[in-house]
């Protein structure tokens, strides 16, 4: 029954079937997110929980925002930015999303070669390397469909976390108080981790990523040539999918700053430099088997983020210049060139920079701060889209979404200034 129910999630019919939100969801906790929830749960114990609490309506409200642009009008977020807004708006988003994103390849190659390093031993820029170009040939060489359905089944690794939080002792009373009423300092500090939680958790390259693989189904764009049911029922799937892959990322997320709060806070340690680290200080807390669940989830969901967000930046950057490209390009046409070609540099540009004489915890936690401030203005710019009706047609989103999600917005740039005036 269990198999059944997940086959047709994964493969089934069009109202039940998942994919753009479930990869979306997972890959947001990538092993930079790892590190951020880590850090959070190590710092503050319980006291962040009520964070995810509050992302998960927020966050699944802009992705299917962002989930609707791409599958009504046929076309990612940037191609519609470029035709709806000033070139230089254009050029500003997108370019601070492909630094962002090249920073986050980097973070999270670097941590899973550490993470290997640490199951197996060995170098881990060796490691690096051999991570960087499997993820580049596989998004390269391998068939879309193909390619996608293993993303898919990637996501399962992920549930190491919640597995983990039931190897050690957990004060469920303390976690439900923290839910609702958490005890924290104030200051910069906690406003600099509110931040970063917010922006690993609801980060641009998700927004676009979503955006290009709705925009890859055959029956986006042609919403003009589809029954009024037609549309609601693939409208239905996008929330679906949606829902199911921000409660399981919100849920995982939730897991790991539980996990690291009740062994890592309770025993002393409030600084984590890196998700491998973690994984280490968890062995002689939780004993080897969450070390090793640990330590296997930071490199499955790694192998799964890489892909997203250097697809995301080609996508994104393909779109802005008018290259075209996709990832169910060939490479031997010249869109597939240009596309793969924009996949390459910023796949091997965050292996190149895990060469680098950088400090691991400024580099995993600063990622998550840049894609919190950047996401302010991004997450504008998709609502004022949702909501023409000259680029949505009659499929503008309705009042419910469009309250949500400027909520989203207005609360993402409330922490920010916040922890920008308190520097």
């Amino acid at each position: 029954m269990v198999k059944t129910t997940l086959l047709k999630l994964f493969h089934g019919t069009r109202d039940l079937r998942l994919g753009p939100g479930l990869i979306t969801g997972a890959a947001d906790d990538d092993p930079s997110g790892i590190a951020t929830y880590s850090q959070a749960g190590a710092q503050f114990g319980l006291g962040m929980l009520w964070s995810l609490v509050l992302t998960f309506p927020l966050m699944a409200a802009i992705q299917m925002v962002s989930a609707r642009i791409g599958h009504i009008t046929g076309r990612g977020l940037a191609a519609n930015i470029r035709l709806s807004f000033p070139r230089w708006v254009t050029l500003l988003i997108v370019g601070m999303l492909l630094v962002a994103n090249t920073l986050n390849v980097a973070a999270d190659i670097a941590a899973m070669a550490e993470a290997l390093r640490l199951l197996v031993g060995g170098s881990a820029h060796v490691y690096a390397v051999t991570f960087g170009l499997l993820c580049l040939v596989l998004q390269v060489f391998l068939p879309y469909e193909t390619y996608v359905r293993w993303l898919k089944w990637l996501t399962l690794a992920l549930l190491s976390y919640v597995a983990l939080a039931f190897t050690v002792h957990v004060d469920w009373l303390a976690v439900a108080r923290n839910m609702v009423w958490p005890s924290l300092p104030g200051g910069h500090d906690t406003l600099l981790m509110v931040v970063a939680l917010f922006g690993t958790t609801i980060s641009p390259y998700l927004f676009f990523w979503q955006a290009a693989q709705e925009m890859e189904d055959p029956a986006s764009g042609k919403a003009h040539l589809l029954t009024q049911q037609e549309v609601t029922g693939h409208l239905r799937r996008i929330r679906l999918d949606t829902m199911v892959g921000m409660g399981m990322s919100n849920l995982i997320a939730f897991f790991i700053v539980l996990s690291t709060a009740a062994t890592l806070h309770a025993a002393g340690i409030t600084n984590i430099e890196s998700s491998a680290q973690a994984a280490e200080a968890l062995r002689p807390l939780a004993g080897d088997f969450a070390f090793l669940l640990f330590s296997l989830g930071i490199i499955g969901t790694g192998l799964l983020a890489v892909p997203v967000l250097a697809g995301s930046a080609a996508y994104a950057v393909s779109e802005a210049t008018g290259l075209g490209g996709s990832l169910s390009s060939r490479l031997d046409q010249g869109d597939g060139k240009a596309f793969y070609g924009i996949v390459a540099i910023a796949t091997l540009g965050g292996v190149a920079l895990c060469f680098t004489p950088t400090d691991p915890v400024k580099e995993l936690f600063w990622s998550a701060v840049l894609n919190g401030v950047i996401a302010v203005p991004i997450m504008a710019v998709m609502m004022l889209l949702a909501g023409n009706q000259k680029v949505m047609g009659g499929h503008v989103v309705g009042p419910r979404l469009r309250w949500l999600g400027w909520l989203a917005t207005a609360v993402m740039a409330l922490v920010v200034v916040a922890m920008l005036i308190t520097i």
